[in-house]
């Protein structure tokens, strides 16, 4: 039975996963890669540091949630409780972003990429009031659907781990498993890794919950990971992760700098077919470092005892994820006229969302 006590590194790790969303998506504004709207002073220049975290920022999610999934479930005392509460918390929180928060990225998109698509005058309120009876904007084969989830993509998912594992999760043994302390370092990548040998080049990552094959596998199997870490492998894993912190986060980095050589050195022709296998195989282990390295180092850093900072940044984390997006986007459309170098507006990029989300669940 998964243990309802509060672990003050489980918060720490929750809050330093969901802060990180909003360093990343300030980044994507910056980056060549195709986003909502992007900066006059878009370049790869910042790429090599999105990927630092890429291969593992939203894995190391779906393995929080999985452990405060398996709290949840113990202390809700079974699976119909559980049902509903998840329900209410994700699929209301999902209907709401999908009607009201999501809807400016969709509009801005349209506004800075296909202003002829927009409906009567090009106004929001005309595009909010179509967006809401749904329907397709494409410019040839690139289509948008709407409503859409967009970011909030993360809440269907994890309704759907939570309603649909739950079941199967709870019959798990509760021995711990007796592997020796190097295999924490191994083991637990090799699924990550078939994963992304055999399903990510056939099923590329769609964020459509019905077709979506690799990122199933991936976040469900992470999810799974997170709720036994609350469980039979409460013991092994976490004392491994603390031993192990330093060599996981040096393992990690190594692997990132092999891999941002890689995509450097074959930015505009075909790697091959060998190489390239091998570094989807690094990718898959530097994943399970840096989540590794990340657990291990939330608990020498975690708090001692009581930590009600961090308790109350720890529940300030859902309201952060559901707004941060769309207030990126709005202040990039605010700060645009300014003309500031691109550096200066993006430290205020990232203070200015911190601030407003923070404040906005401070009003709640």
């Amino acid at each position: 039975m998964p243990s309802t006590l509060r672990l003050p590194h489980l918060d720490l790790l929750r809050v330093a996963a969901f802060a990180l969303l909003i360093p990343y998506h300030v980044g994507m504004y910056y980056v060549s890669w195709d986003w909502h709207v992007k900066s006059p002073a878009a370049s790869s220049a910042l790429e090599p540091f999105m990927l630092l975290s890429s291969p593992w920022r939203l894995g190391l999610l779906f393995f929080v949630a999985g452990a405060a999934c398996a709290t949840l479930h113990a202390q809700r005392g079974g699976w119909a409780g559980f049902a509903r509460e998840r329900s209410r918390r994700l699929l209301l929180p999902l209907l709401f972003g999908m009607a009201v928060i999501v809807t400016p990225q969709a509009y801005y998109e349209l506004l800075t990429q296909a202003p002829e698509l927009l409906p009567s005058d090009g106004g929001y309120l005309d595009f909010w009031a179509a967006y809401l009876q749904g329907g397709r904007y494409c410019r040839g084969n690139d289509c948008m659907s709407i409503p859409t989830w967009n970011h909030l993509w993360f809440l269907p998912y994890l309704w759907a781990y939570a309603l649909l594992l739950a079941p199967l999760l709870v019959r798990l043994p509760q021995r711990g498993l007796a592997w020796p302390d190097w295999a924490w370092l191994l083991l637990p990548a090799l699924p990550l890794i078939a994963f992304r040998l055999v399903l990510f080049p056939h099923f590329p990552s769609t964020h459509d919950l019905v077709h979506d094959a690799y990122n199933h596998a991936l976040y469900g199997y992470l999810f799974a990971l997170g709720w036994a870490s609350r469980g039979p492998l409460a013991e092994g894993f976490w004392a491994a992760t603390r031993r192990w912190r330093w060599l996981s986060l040096a393992l990690a980095l190594l692997a990132w700098g092999v891999l941002v050589g890689y995509f450097n050195a074959y930015r505009d022709e075909t790697p091959p077919e060998a190489l390239r296998q091998l570094m989807r195989t690094l990718w898959a282990l530097l994943s399970w470092w840096a989540l590794s390295a990340a657990c291990g180092w939330a608990q020498r850093l975690a708090p001692r005892g009581q930590a009600p900072v961090l308790r109350w940044l720890s529940g300030a984390v859902f309201c952060l994820y559901i707004l941060r997006q769309t207030v990126i986007v709005l202040l990039t459309r605010l700060l645009l006229p300014q003309s500031l170098p691109w550096g200066l507006e993006a430290l205020l990029l990232v203070g200015l969302t911190a601030a407003i989300c923070l404040g906005a669940y401070a009003l709640l």
